[in-house]
């Protein structure tokens, strides 16, 4: 095991990591400054539970119900080898596919292993017939976070025909009247750009994915699969430029002490052997950049929040960009009451005064 591992595995503790998905990247990408976020998704921690035992629990993830009507819904457009798929897409991309193969990547010859069943995907994908629509199921990506390839086992299939894919996202909420719940359509989108990048990686080249994606969801108020297409190109910039400002691995654990650990190690009990208290403090040791955006992309969210309490970043991005970096709420108020500024923020402190001028005129 490399040094980063190492570290990594002693920050995550005693339990199995958990797999990067295309939600996590996603969150990631919107807040690529949190050191915090990028160490605990690059070491496989268990954010939901972490935050939960330190006192900070966060209402995140799907009910039961919706998990289970996500995964009866594409295991009814998948069986038969995706036929019932197959037939909408002939539909919805006029294809003539006179016959489609269908492969299921979920494991090589029973072999689960990550690194496997990824060189298995890119060779199958690189050598398929061109001429033969041909549909591949839980494919294997990668794509470079912080310096450090993070594997994603999409809920997807992709789709070749003529040596060009298209990803194919299933989700199970409904297209009433040829409309749906434009935040989760925006959801969607974000995860479709994250599999496109992480295949156009796979494959070497960015002709041969194509840059809309076909989302399949239930039609109305029944099962009936209906298939829409959505245009990428915006979230794929957008999720490029993030994941190159996210800071690399190594970097941040630099800044970390050497035997920091969030492990939730259980005694015989079941209880883990570290108090909560001593659990949130090894989490503050890690820089976070907290905006409101975490409170619907972050299971650390409360905890930061409660951390960034009288921060001009808690007040938002934008807000903390116009007031020039400036880091605390106090600041602010002194500089617009007149308090002398420091060398860097003499043109801030004079629009500050300005502003509480005009407020004091107004009032």
């Amino acid at each position: 095991m490399d040094p980063t591992e190492a570290r990594l595995a002693k920050l995550r503790g005693s339990v199995m990591p958990r797999r990067h998905d295309a939600r996590t990247i996603s969150a990631l990408a919107a807040n690529p400054g949190c050191g915090r976020r990028a160490l605990m998704d690059a070491a496989g921690v268990d954010k939901q539970k972490l935050a939960a035992y330190a006192g900070y629990p966060a209402p995140f993830g799907q009910s039961q119900f919706a998990i289970a009507r996500g995964n009866a819904f594409e295991a009814q457009v998948k069986e038969n080898g995706a036929a019932q798929l197959l037939s909408l897409l002939r539909e919805h991309l006029s294809l003539d596919v006179a016959e489609a193969c269908y492969t299921d990547l979920g494991d090589v010859g029973g072999n689960e292993a990550s690194e496997v069943r990824h060189v298995r995907t890119r060779q199958l994908l690189a050598t398929v017939d061109e001429n033969l629509g041909t549909m591949f199921d839980h494919p294997l990506l990668r794509l470079r976070v912080g310096g450090r390839h993070a594997y994603l086992e999409p809920d997807l299939i992709a789709f070749q025909l003529h040596g060009t894919f298209s990803i194919i996202e299933i989700k199970s909420f409904a297209v009433i009247d040829d409309q749906a719940d434009p935040v989760k359509v925006a959801a969607a989108a974000t995860q479709s750009a994250v599999y496109v990048l992480a295949l156009r990686d796979l494959l070497g080249s960015e002709n041969k994915v194509r840059d809309e994606t076909i989302l399949v969801c239930p039609e109305n108020f029944s099962n009936k699969p209906v298939a829409t297409s959505i245009d990428v190109r915006k979230q794929l910039t957008v999720i490029k430029r993030q994941l190159a400002r996210i800071a690399r691995i190594e970097d941040l654990l630099s800044s970390c002490p050497e035997d920091l650990t969030v492990d939730l190690e259980p005694d015989e009990n079941g209880i883990p052997r570290r108090s909560p208290a001593a659990v949130e403090g090894a989490i503050r040791q890690i820089a976070a950049n907290y905006a409101p955006e975490c409170l619907s992309t972050c299971e650390l969210c409360y905890l930061c929040r409660e951390e960034a309490q009288g921060s001009t970043g808690a007040l938002g991005k934008q807000v903390r960009e116009e007031l020039g970096g400036i880091e605390q709420v106090t600041t602010v108020l002194g500089l617009a009451r007149g308090a002398a500024p420091p060398p860097d923020r003499e043109e801030v402190a004079a629009v500050l005064a300005k502003a509480a001028g005009l407020r004091e005129e107004l009032l």
